[in-house]
């Protein structure tokens, strides 16, 4: 309130106040509380005020210091005897290690020194030029350009801008602040206090504050987006809510062998409470293992001897296609039971791989995966049903090559065209599920399985133009970008 009174009381009796610094500084205030009333007066159109910016030269740190105690060649100058020599080492010991390089350097150019091992005086006087502009600018004082130049080359000085004001008087200057208010209310009314108010003009377009909601985080958007293509092409989720799986459905149903590096710990995540589950379908177990042991099915397995505590270790799933075989063995019981019934299934859902966490892998991430179970599919069924899924995502050039995996075959790896890397780039894996695998469940021989699946981080990363997956997912998100990401709007034709 002081620097308010001030303000327009001294606008009472004057035009104009030049300088807000000034003004300040005569009326003993704080130059910010004066620079603060001034905006708010001028808001009000009480007072017209003018932008001013002052351009000064001050000292920088090094450049204090220099004015205090003298600049690095003289130091270094007055530290060398007057009569005979001082050595390297000793003159080191004397100053500091900046003060000494510098001084060394500066001295040597002014020719005040004998620079060598031994370093002795060529004169026997020197002014410290350098300490004396530094204090003139300390002072206020402006100096030549030359030696501006020359400070400021040595980083010793910096330009400071300095901003305030110029205020006259503006249309709806008073001496006093008129009270305002912003609601007609009912004491005002009662008491007759209107008639003296002054109201504030009602700004129609001011924004009001945003309002606060959830964000959708990147990966959900294009995860709902790939959803939907699933069910246009009439497929049906999987429920995916178990993350704690058996070796048995994670592997062994899939006709993985039990020696397979991927069911090394320094792949997978095994769980030590609790370490083994307890319920597993018996007589599918003894399919299961009579297949992987001497074969069956066009198969000779794998001649192993093949051990059920194996099979029993909890682990966190690998793959949601655990999730497939599950579902799979309940189609083929049910059509054992009943009649066969064609099923076209999809999962999106996470999965864990003991992997070394870098920009492109982590420990953790999410699968996509889309199978069809139905008689008589073929490979050319796959490849179609492929073109028409990644078509939808908008990846309309596709090639197609032959791979190995343990549960499918045959198996192919899914490449697309990249428009902006102009280049093939794999975008998933597919097959068809082996014999080995389907049998075992109970599936009559003309009935095939085909499936593919890839990873929802590398579509969602192309599409935000993410390069480190850390930066999409885990502890190090920005939530900036959950806050401001786009739609994602793949599918949308």
């Amino acid at each position: 309130m002081m620097a308010e009174e001030a303000i327009l009381g001294y606008l009472e009796n004057h035009d104009e106040i030049s300088d807000s610094g000034q003004f300040a500084t005569d009326s003993g205030l704080d130059h910010n509380d004066v620079v603060n009333v001034i905006k708010s007066l001028h808001g009000f159109r009480y007072i017209d005020a003018q932008d001013i910016k002052k351009e000064t030269l001050v000292l920088t740190e090094e450049g204090k210091k220099y004015a205090e105690k003298g600049s690095p060649e003289v130091q270094l100058f007055l530290a060398v005897p007057q009569e005979g020599s001082i050595s390297k080492e000793e003159l080191q010991k004397l100053l500091d290690p900046a003060v000494y390089k510098i001084g060394c350097s500066q001295a040597a150019k002014n020719k005040w020194v004998q620079m060598g091992n031994q370093i002795s005086r060529k004169v026997q006087h020197v002014e410290d030029r350098v300490k004396d502009l530094l204090l003139q600018i300390q002072d206020g004082q402006e100096l030549g350009k030359d030696d501006n130049n020359s400070l400021k080359a040595r980083k010793l000085t910096a330009l400071q801008t300095w901003k305030g004001y110029s205020v006259k008087r503006g249309p709806e200057y008073a001496p006093r602040r008129r009270r305002t208010a912003t609601d007609l209310t009912r004491e005002h009314l009662q008491g007759g206090d209107w008639r003296n108010i002054e109201f504030k003009e009602y700004n129609f377009s001011a924004k009001g504050p945003p309002p606060e909601s959830g964000h959708l985080h990147p990966l959900n958007k294009v995860k709902e987006r790939i959803k939907n293509i699933f069910r246009l092409m009439n497929f049906e989720e999987m429920p995916t809510n178990r993350y704690v799986e058996s070796s048995f459905w994670n592997f062994d149903a899939l006709f993985q062998p039990q020696q397979h590096p991927a069911r090394d710990s320094h792949d997978t995540f095994f769980l030590k409470a609790p370490a083994t589950t307890k319920q597993l379908p018996e007589d599918y177990v003894e399919m299961v293992k009579r297949v992987h042991e001497s074969g069956g099915y066009g198969s000779r397995g794998y001649g192993y001897e093949w051990k059920r505590e194996e099979a029993n270790k909890n682990l966190l799933r690998t793959h949601t296609t655990a999730i497939s075989s599950r579902m799979l063995y309940a189609l083929a019981q049910h059509a054992k039971q009943q009649s066969f019934t064609p099923k076209k299934y999809f999962s999106i859902d996470r999965v864990f791989r003991n992997e070394a966490v870098d920009r492109t892998h982590l420990a953790e991430f999410h699968q996509i995966e889309g199978l069809v179970c139905d008689r008589g599919l073929t490979l050319g069924h796959l490849i179609g049903v492929l073109q028409d899924f990644f078509s939808r995502l908008g990846m309309d050039k596709l090639k197609f090559k032959p791979a190995y995996n343990p549960y499918t075959e045959p198996s192919m790896e899914i490449f697309s065209y990249h428009e902006g890397l102009k280049k093939w780039v794999e975008i998933g894996n597919s097959g068809m599920f082996r014999p080995e695998m389907l049998r075992p469940m109970g599936f009559s021989e003309d009935v095939n399985v085909i499936a593919w699946g890839l990873s929802l981080e590398r579509p969602t990363m192309i599409l935000y133009g993410i390069n480190n997956i850390r930066d999409l997912f885990g502890h190090k998100v920005d939530l900036g970008l959950i806050k401001k990401n786009p739609l994602c709007l793949i599918g949308i034709k």
